[in-house]
């Protein structure tokens, strides 16, 4: 083959290669990207509303305040969420029934009886009296009761044993089970929810020797 007839050749596949380079770069621009795959949508939080009773703003009685925890698989784990929640403390201008630095550390259930158990804290930061530890221990035995029916009662207990008292005012060597009355202001005037049967205590309330 002549050097003029290579030439040409070289020439004209130069001239393919370029012609196609260009088609293919033209192609890729305007072909339509392929679409993103669209991102799953959230799942809804599923809700439960539960109860919790705190201590009225002077701190002489129980409130219910409404409240909406995180919905649970299992019912033992919203009967913890309930808990803590009421550990954690109200959302208005109610009073704290439980000391700021309380951990729970488990909850048990025997029959209708929970078994909670909570850190030194509970004991360590109680600021002690008659009613507020009255207003601890049924607060939370009417929170439970309140918002799980198959709970009765509660046995409080501090680094996994059993305590015969908080401070001093309510026997804690039974359970205790859930009690009303103290959703309830004093009947009388200067009367507390300590003082005996007629503010809805029961006689086991308070350990022999305990002073109101």
């Amino acid at each position: 083959m002549r050097s003029k007839d290579r030439f040409l050749l070289l020439a004209f596949l130069v001239i393919l290669v370029v012609f196609g380079a260009l088609v293919a770069r033209k192609y890729l621009a305007t072909s339509p990207s392929p679409p993103l795959a669209a991102a799953p949508a959230p799942q809804p939080r599923q809700l439960r509303d539960v109860v919790l009773y705190f201590g009225a703003p002077d701190g002489t009685f129980l409130t219910a305040e409404g409240r909406e925890i995180d919905d649970c698989l299992e019912e033992s784990d919203c009967v913890k969420e309930t808990i803590q929640a009421l550990i954690n403390g109200p959302v208005g201008n109610l009073t704290p029934i439980f000391p700021a630095h309380t951990l729970l550390k488990g909850v048990q259930e025997e029959g209708k009886t929970a078994l909670v158990d909570f850190s030194n804290g509970l004991i360590a930061g109680h600021p002690a009296g008659s009613v507020s530890e009255l207003l601890t221990v049924y607060g939370l035995a009417d929170t439970l009761a309140e918002n799980f029916p198959h709970i009765r009662q509660v046995r409080i207990l501090v680094n996994g044993k059993a305590v015969d008292t908080i401070k001093g005012h309510v026997d804690l060597r039974q359970p205790v089970v859930a009690d009303f009355h103290y959703c309830h202001p004093p009947t009388e005037a200067g009367a507390t929810a300590g003082e005996g049967a007629e503010s809805g205590t029961p006689q086991s309330a308070a350990p022999q020797g305990a002073q109101h």
